[in-house]
């Protein structure tokens, strides 16, 4: 009898089961729904500002939409500054700056992981040791490095130093060529392949996620950079397109609609190089540190 009542329970204790888990993620779900609002309110803002007239910016209570939308606050923006040069010298620093990023965590990282040599872990402390560093520290005996080699007033200041290694990124592509087995390594080793065409041909393939969330990251850090190009850049028409919304900013105070079409403007193509690259970014943090 208590046999044919357990099993009379069992379909009612399942189903209990199934709906507390749907309930709790129901919750989670609704969690997620709260936070993300919460996230994306600012960016909100942002755009409706940039839509909304003079008189509406500053009306109180604000409104959540504007009563008359003012897409012509976009084209107006564009035309107060030389928008397409700050756009294309952004371009040109960020575009230089993840290829030297790329090149150079690359190759370095593949020296620290795969290729024995004495020093090796002495070396790559130091390298490491230099992340603690703050920019402040450094940033009066750099300026005089380019100052002696008389590179202000150009972007290469901004540019070379991609091309000699980051330790933040150096350190994410060696934690992730730590996990290649080192027999492929070997085997190709032992075909006649040199280090260079380990690499091309085999590290590379396989180190695609982790080498294009350095390229994400660099070409992120370098369209947002605002301190780099205010140092080392003196005429206008070098100016990247922080450093340029600053400028607009200095000019337009108070026209706060102009400003945030501008900000929007400036936001796109970092939220559609996160969108299509999310993927990379989430393979990037959890698979770089899976082995020590």
């Amino acid at each position: 009898m208590t046999a044919s009542n357990a099993a009379l329970n069992a379909p009612l204790n399942f189903r209990s089961v199934t709906t507390r888990k749907t309930i709790t993620k129901g919750w989670w779900f609704l969690l997620a729904c709260v936070v993300t609002a919460a996230f994306s309110l600012p960016l909100y803002w942002l755009v409706i500002t940039a839509l909304k007239s003079d008189v509406e910016v500053f009306r109180n209570p604000p409104t959540w939409f504007p009563s008359v939308v003012m897409w012509q606050n976009f084209p107006d923006a564009v035309a107060e500054i030389p928008f397409v040069k700050y756009v294309t010298n952004s371009m040109i620093y960020a575009t230089l700056s993840c290829l030297g990023a790329a090149f150079s965590s690359t190759l370095v990282a593949y020296g620290f992981s795969k290729v024995q040599w004495r020093g090796r872990n002495l070396v790559f402390g130091l390298v490491l040791a230099t992340m603690f560093l703050p920019g402040q520290v450094t940033m009066i005996p750099t300026y005089m490095v380019w100052r002696t080699l008389n590179l202000t007033g150009t972007m290469w200041p901004l540019i070379i130093p991609s091309f000699l290694g980051n330790a933040y990124y150096i350190f994410l592509m060696r934690q992730f060529m730590r996990t290649v087995p080192d027999e492929l390594i070997d085997a190709a080793r032992i075909d006649g392949c040199s280090e260079f065409g380990v690499l091309r041909r085999i590290m590379l393939p396989l180190i695609r996620p982790a080498l294009v969330f350095v390229v994400l990251q660099q070409f992120l850090g370098a369209w947002k950079d605002f301190f780099g190009p205010l140092i080392y850049l003196q005429r206008q028409d070098q100016f990247t397109l922080s450093l340029g919304l600053q400028q607009f900013q200095s000019a337009h105070n108070t026209d706060y609609a102009l400003l945030m079409a501008c900000s929007a403007l400036f936001t796109i193509p970092l939220l559609v190089l996160f969108f299509f690259g999310q993927r990379y970014f989430i393979e990037g943090v959890t698979l770089t540190g899976l082995k020590g």
